[in-house]
């Protein structure tokens, strides 16, 4: 598909300005830091191509969008999802999006993913918002040091993950229908991703995303309760903030364990994100 270099209100961003976008959105973190490790793994690693946009008037106006914004939607099209960022105090600028008639078909429903709640909300004055999956920002701003996988037991093994190990992760994932199987194959490759093997089996696993976040963490059902989150979310906490990332995870509000695992961990609550379908009222 054609990539658009100027819609209505908003201009491409070209790789060699990326570092700079990066740095004029650091002084909106925490509620920019989903966006800005998007930056930083594209720029680092590039597993997918996004493509970045900033509102013509930034950064007076500071709203910018990249597309897609999940690597899987029902037509697979570059403008059919979208990750937007703006500061939560600033929330009418998502104005700009919805009255953006060039890069969008405003009668065509929109895919979002993981959005601050003010901007979701804000949207909701011009879609209906469907499939709506609510998860809350945890920060690590300090990491353990200990990564000792000492104590697991003889048959279980603590491993960094391949690319073939991957078919079976995303089977499992609950967001395969946002996120496919090749982009999986491609974080493994170049991001850290570990799995608990027992006797040879694929127990457990986590990964690290594309949006810099520590994802996906999944136990089979038959090896659950055995405490392996504990020493996946340790290993890849230490490991992600050793290449220059901030830890941090997206919890449903209902998920009781994840949120105990992660505060042993340092993890700290910021802000609610929200993923949708928008449907054009």
């Amino acid at each position: 598909m054609e990539i658009v270099p100027e819609g209505k209100n908003f201009r491409l961003v070209k790789e060699d300005e990326l570092p700079a976008l990066a740095d004029l959105l650091v002084q909106y973190m925490p509620e920019s830091l989903k966006f800005h490790q998007t930056i930083q793994t594209y720029l680092n690693n590039k597993v997918w191509d996004f493509h970045f946009y900033v509102a013509k008037n930034w950064p007076e106006d500071p709203i910018c969008l990249h597309f897609p914004g999940c690597t899987s939607t029902p037509n697979s099209l570059t403008y059919e999802s979208v990750t937007v960022f703006c500061p939560s105090d600033r929330a009418e600028l998502v104005d700009l999006l919805t009255s953006e008639d060039i890069l969008l078909d405003l009668t065509k429903p929109l895919y979002l993913n993981f959005t601050h709640e003010a901007i979701v909300n804000r949207f909701e004055k011009r879609y209906e918002a469907h499939d709506k999956i609510t998860g809350d920002v945890y920060v690590c701003d300090n990491p353990p040091e200990d990564t000792s996988a000492d104590d697991l037991p003889p048959d279980v093994e603590l491993v960094r993950l391949q690319p073939e190990h991957m078919k079976a992760v995303h089977d499992l994932y609950p967001a395969s229908d946002i996120e496919c199987c090749e982009v999986f194959e491609k974080l493994v490759a170049e991001l850290p991703a570990y799995g608990i093997f027992v006797e040879g089996k694929l127990a457990a696993w986590m990964v690290q995303s594309y949006y810099g976040a520590m994802f996906s963490m999944q136990t089979r059902p038959e090896f659950r309760r055995k405490g392996y989150g504990i020493y996946l979310a340790r290993r890849l906490t230490k490991e992600v903030a050793a290449r220059g990332y901030k830890p941090f995870v997206v919890i449903r509000p209902e998920n009781d364990a994840s949120r105990s695992l992660y505060s042993k961990l340092g993890f700290e609550k910021r802000f609610r994100t929200v993923r949708a379908v928008l449907r054009p009222r």
